[in-house]
């Protein structure tokens, strides 16, 4: 995958992954007490979709674009209003943006809210810092996103999401995530932590999934969306999120979600599904 995410903005497994970030901070916004979010890999923020990068894959067309066309259940769309609101407040003000992580969050958030955007690529961060960075809610970081984790928590709020969405474009990504998780669930076991992954190499999210497994984490959930039943190897067919401490109503959420929107997202027309717990309560 090409780190520039502008390519891959709002494709099905961006879809995912924003569905259920929306999901967790409208459960947050609950209750009066600020949350703390922090995003190790948080990328530019905001995305042209109709830029020239966007429009060269054309992923979006079979995401965001599709979802916004589709006439959904009343539980899905209730599911889905907090996320597909950002994204239609943001087209009402002209052209075909979409929200990457940081914006999505800044949106759902509140004034008690903070924010930690991490991001190490030059023009990247610079993006981040034009679109968002006048926001006093948002702090934004040119720090390694798994050093991160050392360094900003536990939060001063004591609540809060930790999103590790890295761009695997270097080997070893999946045990960095692993390690990551396991070193900031000691200094935070009450956070929220959602890992993002691709489905590519079958087996080696199968090793993570095992790796993930052995940490004995309690409240440990699997949600995962193919696109396609054929997979290849050098192929994105599906995406993954492994999320730690899961609000108590997500995973039912994710299952309704997905099963409802997974036939519009996949390339085959059919999408499979999987909800399952790696670790229970204890």
């Amino acid at each position: 995958m090409n780190y520039r995410h502008a390519f891959h903005a709002g494709n099905p497994a961006d879809v995912m992954k924003h569905a259920a970030l929306a999901r967790v901070l409208a459960y947050f916004t609950r209750k009066d007490a600020p949350f703390r979010v922090l995003d190790t890999h948080a990328g530019a923020g905001l995305y042209d979709l109709g830029g020239a990068s966007a429009l060269r894959t054309g992923e979006a067309e079979k995401g965001i674009e599709t979802l916004l066309n589709a006439e959904l259940a009343p539980d899905v769309a209730q599911l889905l209003g907090p996320y597909l609101d950002v994204v239609r407040n943001l087209r009402a003000q002209g052209g075909r943006r979409y929200p990457g992580s940081p914006a999505l969050a800044l949106a759902l958030s509140r004034a008690q809210d903070r924010l930690i955007f991490c991001e190490l690529h030059p023009e990247e961060r610079a993006k981040l810092e034009k679109r968002l960075g006048d926001d006093g809610r948002a702090k934004i970081l040119a720090q390694d996103g798994y050093q991160a984790l050392g360094a900003h928590l536990p939060p001063r709020e004591r609540r809060g999401l930790v999103l590790v969405d890295p761009p695997f474009e270097e080997p070893g990504e999946f045990h960095r995530m692993v390690a990551g998780l396991e070193a900031a669930y000691r200094r935070f076991a009450t956070g929220v932590f959602m890992l993002w992954y691709p489905i590519k190499d079958l087996q080696a999210v199968d090793r993570f999934r095992r790796e993930v497994a052995n940490l004995g984490l309690p409240k440990t959930l699997r949600v995962e969306l193919d696109f396609a039943e054929v997979r290849k190897r050098d192929t994105l067919s599906g995406s993954g999120l492994i999320i730690v401490n899961p609000p108590f109503t997500l995973a039912e959420e994710m299952r309704t979600i997905l099963t409802a929107i997974s036939p519009l997202m996949a390339f085959d027309g059919k999408g499979r599904v999987r909800v399952s717990w790696l670790t229970a309560e204890r």
